[in-house]
């Protein structure tokens, strides 16, 4: 991470905040295909990177980005790529490819509006496809939600940091408002000189090794790509260690919102107003989507009368915060598809509509009818 003592204060929008992080956090490689709205993130980088000797390169294709960045990140370099939802559908083969030779990265997704071809206005749609895998096979990626400007600035260097540490991909999920955004953040005022990490297992050539690494995702054998696997499982259960939310005005809440990236800001509109109205509502943001700040969750449920779950898509997260909740309170969900935002209004008349309601104490056969909702029971 970069040293906050040089940093100034700097109007600046999402995309581009994203792209002066990427390199204050130790970018090298970026491998992209323009798409709409992140298309300022590979503008910014292509002025930027190549004066100061690192790789920029337009790929032919979402396809060939990815698998560059295979190819970087199995050299030991920090690599990216940018996308937006239908561009890093077609990364997720490449992406499997990279979990499973446990290579980190950084993957950022500008959310638009889906499915398919959708438009190029906000959603959290790829909830989903970022937290549950999106490509074949078991495996995680740690998933990043940043909310405001300062967050998109800071967000790229501890994504590489986080992916080196547990060797695994890192996803940015942001959305086309954080990136069109204009909000005063600190960043570094002027671009420090790249420092290496040894990592001993890239494929540099022998060296001073007694052999060659072979990064690779093939193993033929049952029993070793069961062992492959284990290990990888493994790294998931470690990385729990590193989950992180931003919980405010709970000590004393009655009812709380959750939503993470854009969605919460709204939330957290919604809950400033109804303090004013004397309604004790406390706010709840998941900032790792993975892993899931479940068992904050839990222990909040315990205490309070009721949960709204706020997103722009049909409840994605919600799943997650239904399953960690399990019954212990009710769980109600706003969301809006098609890159629509709620204004807080909505929000708070939906808040207050819940607030209306008796209290209903823990009901495990609610717990069940939610899971079943979800389509998990």
């Amino acid at each position: 991470m970069s040293d906050s003592a040089n940093r100034v204060t700097r109007l600046i929008k999402g995309n581009e905040a994203l792209a002066r992080g990427a390199i204050a956090g130790g970018l090298e490689c970026f491998f992209g295909y323009p798409i709409t709205p992140q298309n300022e993130v590979p503008e910014k980088l292509s002025e930027l990177m190549p004066p100061i000797g690192r790789v920029f390169i337009q790929a032919e294709s979402e396809v060939a980005s990815i698998n560059m960045v295979y190819g970087a990140a199995a050299a030991g370099h920090r690599a990216m790529t940018s996308s937006s939802s239908p561009g890093v559908s077609l990364m997720m083969e490449g992406l499997s490819y990279i979990a499973g030779a446990r290579l980190p990265c950084l993957i950022v997704n500008v959310m638009r509006g889906g499915p398919g071809l959708g438009n190029i206005a906000p959603s959290q749609g790829d909830y989903f496809q970022a937290c549950k895998g999106g490509g074949h096979g078991d495996y995680h990626s740690i998933v990043l939600a940043p909310w405001n400007v300062q967050e998109m600035y800071d967000f790229p260097g501890l994504a590489f940091e986080l992916a080196e540490r547990y060797r695994c991909p890192a996803i940015i999920l942001a959305d086309a408002v954080l990136g069109s955004m204009l909000e005063p953040a600190r960043i570094d005022a002027e671009f420090q000189p790249l420092v290496r990490h040894p990592k001993p297992w890239t494929s540099t050539g022998r060296g001073s090794r007694d052999h060659k690494n072979v990064v690779h995702s093939l193993f033929l054998n049952a029993e070793d790509l069961a062992a492959h696997n284990e290990l990888m499982q493994s790294a998931y259960r470690e990385m729990r260690r590193e989950i992180r939310f931003d919980s405010r005005l709970i000590d004393d809440a009655e009812y709380v919102f959750v939503g993470f990236g854009v969605s919460a800001r709204l939330a957290w509109s919604a809950t400033a107003l109804l303090r004013r109205e004397g309604i004790k509502v406390g706010f709840f943001r998941p900032i790792t989507l993975y892993p899931f700040p479940e068992e904050a969750l839990a222990r909040l449920a315990s205490r309070v009368k009721g949960m709204l779950v706020c997103e722009l898509n049909a409840g994605q997260m919600l799943q997650d915060v239904r399953l960690a909740v399990n019954g212990k309170c009710p769980v109600e969900f706003l969301g809006k598809m098609g890159g629509v935002l709620p204004p807080p209004e909505e929000l708070a008349d939906a808040m207050r509509s819940i607030a209306a309601r008796p209290f209903p104490h823990s009901n495990p056969q609610r717990a069940a009818h939610e899971l079943l909702e979800c389509g998990v029971a």
